[in-house]
């Protein structure tokens, strides 16, 4: 029987890049010279440190491109809170999503048995396991969860004839 696996999966080694390499070109870059910008992940959790809200915009977004560019979803960072930290400076953390949460478990759960199509859908731990008789009904069982337009990245994997 087909199946397959929907799952968030998050490659630190790849946010630590695109961290490094943001970092260099904070220290690089002509309107952060003096600057206390920062970056810094510590296990789940990424904290950003600048002057002002501007600057810290600026670094979200720099981070941000970085992402981008090691091919990872943007939505695998997630802003927790902002705050005001010593020195007159901003400090913002950001979460790390990873691993298919109860809810989002269950509204795929529930876009699968809605679709009418002959599949069944599985949640284990933080994964999910879709399978069903004919492979076009899993291929369209994608498309729908694409479509879906979820606030975390998803990676269809484990693909089973």
């Amino acid at each position: 029987m087909p199946s397959f696996d929907v799952v968030s999966r998050l490659e630190t080694q790849e946010i630590d890049n695109s961290i490094a390499n943001a970092m260099k070109e904070i220290d690089q870059r002509y309107d952060f010279k003096g600057s206390n910008a920062r970056i810094e992940r510590n296990e789940q959790v990424i904290t950003l440190t600048a002057e002002d809200k501007l600057k810290v915009k600026q670094v979200v977004d720099l981070l941000t491109s970085h992402i981008i560019k090691r091919k990872i979803d943007p939505k695998v960072i997630k802003l927790k809170n902002s705050e005001t930290a010593s020195g007159n400076s901003v400090r913002q953390t950001y979460d790390l999503i990873e691993g298919i949460d109860q809810e989002i478990g269950k509204k795929i759960t529930t876009l699968v048995k809605s679709s009418k199509l002959k599949v069944q859908a599985k949640i284990q731990g933080n994964e999910l396991r879709i399978s069903g008789g004919k492979r076009d009904d899993l291929q369209k069982i994608i498309e729908l969860i694409k479509e879906l337009d979820l606030e975390i990245p998803l990676q269809f994997v484990n693909f089973r004839d």
